[in-house]
């Protein structure tokens, strides 16, 4: 038996295809997108549409960019010394609005994960290599987030890496701000520990 008009029941299927978004939420969504004014609905079809479109893998660092090479590759003012690897796009994001990298970097577009079938061939790790030549570049600081996928991935690359002469860092791990320590794991707990500085 169909719940649903059939263009209904195919928007919340559909939907429901995003990350993250179950079958009530898909629904919620459709609901709400059916009651919006027509234009409304039209501008977010044809914004979805655009950026499939013109969205396009930077050729320098791979990330994501309407424009090849990418604003942040093409800014003369950055730091080319130093290059920031990150698993997704969303990272480049997050480490630029911390306003203290000055850097590049470089998107792996995941990490390894050897039970998902995503070995070094799967991601954008020869690419990486290849920037590795310019004879500016003095530093990589691996940023893959602290997961067992994102941990193995980091010391593949600093492995890879090291032998080439350039400086391989490790971003900190710790416990974050306003947390208390009663309520962190012992892995977080030993990295914060690990991390340390002096005041």
């Amino acid at each position: 038996m169909r719940y649903y008009a059939e263009p209904v029941g195919r928007l919340i299927e559909e939907l429901s295809k995003l990350p993250g978004v179950g079958p009530k939420t898909a629904q919620r969504l459709a609901f709400h997108l059916l009651h919006v004014p027509r234009n409304e609905a039209v501008a977010l079809a044809k914004a979805i549409v655009e950026a499939h479109d013109k969205t396009l893998y930077c050729s320098v660092c791979t990330n994501l960019t309407d424009r090849d090479p990418c604003r942040i590759c093409s800014d003369a003012n950055r730091d080319r010394a130093v290059i920031c690897v990150v698993e997704e796009p969303r990272d480049v994001v997050a480490v630029e609005k911390t306003r203290e990298y000055r850097g590049h970097y470089h998107v792996l577009h995941g990490a390894l994960s050897p039970i998902e079938g995503v070995g070094p061939e799967q991601l954008r790790i020869s690419q990486l290599m290849a920037r590795l030549a310019d004879p500016e570049l003095k530093e990589v600081i691996v940023a893959t987030n602290p997961t067992v996928e994102g941990e193995a991935t980091a010391a593949y690359l600093a492995r890879l890496i090291k032998p080439m002469g350039v400086k391989v860092t490790r971003i900190a791990h710790g416990l974050p701000v306003g947390g208390d320590l009663e309520y962190a794991d012992q892995v977080t707990l030993l990295r914060a520990m690990e991390g340390r500085r002096e005041l």
